[in-house]
């Protein structure tokens, strides 16, 4: 009778160890299972926030942003009209499938391209022939870069030293200048620069407070002349935007200066949208 009791209990001892197994089983099991609910994304919440980035981003009416039915494929968010299988646009794509729309499409987009670029050239023929019969040439000077065209006006064709007020002179030039860039409707931002001279006086603590109000002066000046306000923004940076080195006179002269760039239209989309209010609707009110 006592060696039956002795074989029961170790045999009961040696199934023991099931019972650590199994323990340890659930508790993985509960383990992944939090793992998948915490990994678990609401797709309402994602869908709001991608579409409030994109329009941050674009400037502009925000592309309709999809999730995914599953996790599976090469990327979770696909922008626009969403598609059966999702490619890298110029990644396996073979030229020789390319439909008459795609070729009309770039044909479209390369001939708006050359004539804005002709559009560009000639405002900066006419205007280096005007600089040129006022034998300012040295003092209006254009120039083509990746953003547009250039127009920096020296300081001392426009401005007193150490002042914004536009003298007589200048605003006839200016509103010459106008006269050609309202021929083309690409933005026009103004920028002002100055060397790095301080300057600390009552109405200008600062360089940044010169270069910014010689901005918007000339902005007024070009609007007075009929350029679209919609067009126009001002700018300033102060001494710290130089084109030359400030060790000399002659390149703090060049760095002391009113820059006009005509942007290119593929930065409409950084430019800011007009907001606007449809008529009879009140203008949204922020409240802190």
């Amino acid at each position: 009778m006592s060696r039956k009791r002795e074989h029961e209990a170790e045999k009961e001892n040696s199934e023991r160890w099931l019972l650590t197994y199994s323990d340890l089983i659930t508790l993985l099991m509960i383990f992944f299972v939090v793992l998948y609910s915490m990994s678990k994304v609401d797709a309402d919440k994602f869908q709001a926030v991608a579409e409030s980035l994109n329009k941050a981003l674009s400037g502009g009416v925000p592309a309709k942003m999809e999730m995914a039915a599953s996790p599976s494929g090469p990327s979770l968010i696909q922008t626009g009209t969403p598609s059966a299988t999702t490619t890298i646009p110029g990644k396996d794509k073979d030229p020789s499938k390319t439909t008459d729309a795609d070729q009309a499409a770039a044909n479209v987009s390369q001939g708006n391209t050359d004539a804005e670029n002709l559009s560009i050239e000639a405002i900066k023929a006419k205007l280096d022939k005007f600089a040129l019969d006022n034998g300012i040439q040295s003092k209006l000077i254009s120039s083509m870069e990746e953003r547009g065209l250039v127009v920096s006006i020296q300081e001392t064709l426009l401005f007193g030293s150490g002042s914004a007020d536009i003298t007589d002179r200048a605003r006839e030039i200016l509103k010459s200048i106008s006269t050609v860039l309202g021929s083309a409707s690409n933005q026009i931002r103004v920028e002002g620069h100055t060397d790095n001279l301080p300057i600390q006086t009552a109405k200008f603590p600062s360089n940044w407070e010169l270069s910014v109000i010689r901005s918007t002066n000339v902005v007024q000046i070009l609007q007075s002349a009929g350029i679209t306000p919609s067009r126009l923004s001002a700018a300033g940076y102060g001494e710290y935007r130089p084109i030359a080195s400030n060790d000399t006179i002659a390149g703090q002269g060049r760095n002391r200066r009113i820059d006009l760039i005509i942007l290119r239209s593929k930065y409409d989309v950084t430019e800011p949208t007009n907001q606007t209010p449809v008529s009879g609707s009140p203008a949204p009110v922020l409240t802190p």
